[in-house]
């Protein structure tokens, strides 16, 4: 016999998917296209005058971060305007008052996030061997740092979901605050090239430690700023700690019940 709940999450998880899909032209396809231009124009033109970065050419040093960068956005944008969708239309309070435990609303809602950042990190990743050679020295460690980092993001989504009044609300933190953050967590340069009080900032900035978690996994051991045990510890309390606040919401039931 199969276990209820995760039928109940395999659906949550099914009807996100379905959505990601439905609306491919909005969902998959302008991130590629927006990351095509960032090779062209950060790794073909300003690239070129640039020369290396970190011991490495321009080209294959932004392709991590912006990989990265493609991932957090779509799985942070997802979550955020589903869930903010699905509690609008009233029908979270449906969810929370059926005998679904929460962590299973909570996972289906994450996985969906999850996913459309795999399938655009995916698109993006294609995108990026047309402009160079990728190769891929610790596979595990890609996988692994897209999979926590896609969480990490879709924890934070559901979190802005939660206490969201209204779409625009939705869109303040993307703008102000996630966008902000990914330019400067080590995208397009090395913060071994900053001064020291930018080495700092940098290093308060959570997704500085994706980015180079991911730099491992695509260039190796000389890609890194910070070692590599360092940023899956912070990858994983921000899993953690997001997780707990994400279960502790729909346990009060903050912003969701009328």
């Amino acid at each position: 016999m199969s276990n209820p709940n995760f039928i109940a999450f395999k659906t949550i998880a099914r009807r996100e998917v379905a959505r990601i899909l439905r609306i491919w032209g909005q969902t998959l396809v302008p991130p590629a296209i927006t990351m095509t231009l960032y090779f062209l124009i950060f790794g073909k033109l300003i690239g070129s005058r640039i020369g290396d970065m970190g011991g490495f050419d321009y080209m294959d040093f932004i392709v991590p971060g912006l990989v990265m960068m493609s991932v957090i956005q779509n799985a942070y944008g997802n979550i955020s305007s589903s869930f903010f969708g699905a509690k609008f239309g009233r029908h979270v309070e449906e969810l929370l008052v059926s005998p679904m435990p929460n962590h299973v609303i909570l996972g289906g809602y994450v996985a969906g996030g999850v996913l459309r950042g795999l399938m655009v990190g995916l698109l993006v990743l294609i995108v990026a061997m047309f402009f160079t050679h990728v190769r891929v020295p610790h596979p595990l460690v890609m996988i692994s740092t897209i999979l926590l980092g896609a969480t990490i993001f879709s924890l934070a989504g559901f979190v802005n979901a939660v206490y969201a009044k209204k779409f625009d609300d939705i869109a303040i933190v993307p703008t102000f605050i996630l966008t902000p953050l990914t330019y400067l967590g080590g995208v397009f340069y090395s913060v071994r090239v900053l001064p020291e009080w930018a080495q700092m900032a940098t290093k308060a900035n959570p997704i500085f430690y994706m980015v180079n978690a991911f730099r491992y996994g695509l260039l190796g051991e000389n890609a890194t700023d910070v070692p590599i045990w360092v940023s899956y510890a912070v990858m994983l309390v921000f899993v953690l700690g997001l997780g707990a606040l994400g279960m502790f919401l729909l346990k009060r039931g903050t912003g969701l019940r009328s």
